[in-house]
């Protein structure tokens, strides 16, 4: 037996492994991945730790995005139900005796100390592609209330915590595989335009729905201010918005070419609060300009219609379905990030994908990006 495998040589044992990996797909995310290099070496320049942890958590993303790469679409949905239930069973967890930081109780010890929300990232889109995998041919309407109490129950637990950014994330995970599952226009029209109704009512009612001592039902204060600081930041320039007109002004200071690597004075005089994370978007455009933005709009776009392009041509309905929700999970955090640095959404904590510092993050960010290739693989394994 020794004999048989040393007669193979290591290329010809690492071939089978990146056998089918998209090139398509990979060379958007090495751009973006130089991108955020780049952004956290300049930006995090004061705090010389950063960049290198920077590097080492895209290293270990590169790691857990090759291992999953290497397991079948049938067998990630194996993971699916254990995913979903110890992924829940944290939650609850923290919801009873998790470790509360500025206000939020979000994290929990278990010897080390890590944040649960960010399990159902993927075991979300993970457990309802397996619901719907085991539903298909006979879906029926009781299908998709099943499939909305798993998404609902710990998108709640996270919203109680309080995790807005990582809520919107995990629901809008489910809610595209709900969606591509077949959930009916009639469905769907409605509550859109419910809320674009409700968007118009708030933006023409504003002076008063925003004035001092005028309480919104359902919200927590911090989260009413971020509305109101959203539609009028120059309400309080020094405190609720300073977020948002500092990075309108570093957005735009950075011209057509950008001020240049480590050139950026919003970024560089720390004018830019959380300019390695949340607002990493700013820090960028300040120095490499509407160029370098332009680069990075087309770098996503490319992930984005590849994942797409790689989910319309998977072997199974599980794994078209999951395809295409990590691949828009992709485009609701780039989206987001970037609307709310600019001026356009309320400040939530969403993070730039491959740009913005974070460990917990990037490994995410890692095992959808393996995903969507092993997906690409087995497409080439039916082919050929």
């Amino acid at each position: 037996m020794a004999t048989q495998i040393g007669k193979y040589s290591v290329f010809q044992r690492i071939t089978p492994m990146v056998l089918g990996f998209d090139t398509v797909l990979g060379f958007a995310v090495l751009v973006l991945a130089l991108a955020g290099l780049l952004s956290i070496f300049s930006s995090g320049y004061a705090d010389g730790q950063r960049f290198w942890d920077h590097g080492r958590n895209m290293l270990l993303a590169t790691a857990i995005m090759f291992v999953v790469a290497q397991i079948p679409p049938q067998r990630l949905m194996a993971l699916a139900v254990p995913l979903y239930t110890v992924g829940l069973a944290l939650l609850v967890a923290v919801a009873l005796f998790g470790l509360t930081k500025k206000g939020a109780q979000r994290w929990l010890n278990v010897g080390v100390v890590i944040q649960p929300s960010e399990i159902m990232k993927i075991g979300m889109p993970l457990m309802l592609s397996w619901w719907f995998q085991k539903r298909e041919g006979q879906l029926r309407t009781l299908d998709f209330m099943v499939a909305s109490l798993i998404l609902f129950i710990p998108v709640g637990l996270i919203v109680k915590q309080p995790d807005l950014g990582t809520a919107i994330l995990v629901m809008s995970a489910g809610l595209y595989v709900i969606f591509f599952a077949g959930l009916s226009w009639w469905l769907i029209v409605p509550p859109v335009l419910a809320g674009l109704v409700g968007v118009a009512l708030v933006v023409i009612f504003e002076p008063t729905l925003c004035a001092d001592g005028f309480t919104w039902p359902l919200l927590r204060d911090y989260q009413q201010q971020r509305i109101c600081t959203l539609l009028d930041p120059g309400r309080d320039p020094l405190g609720k918005g300073f977020h948002i007109i500092q990075g309108m002004i570093a957005i735009g200071s950075g011209g057509f070419w950008g001020k240049g690597l480590m050139q950026g004075t919003q970024a560089q005089l720390d004018f830019i609060p959380e300019r390695t994370t949340d607002f990493v978007f700013a820090a960028f455009s300040e120095e490499f300009g509407l160029v370098g933005n332009s680069l990075l709009i087309v770098s996503f776009m490319v992930l984005v219609f590849r994942g797409l392009a790689i989910a319309t041509e998977g072997p199974t309905l599980f794994a078209r379905l999951l395809a295409g929700s990590i691949t828009l999970i992709f485009f609701t955090y780039a989206f987001v990030n970037m609307g709310m640095v600019s001026g356009m959404l309320p400040v939530v904590g969403v993070p730039l994908p491959f740009i913005s510092y974070g460990g917990t993050a990037m490994v995410t960010l890692g095992f959808g990006i393996g995903i969507l290739l092993s997906v690409a693989k087995a497409k080439q394994l039916v082919q050929s």
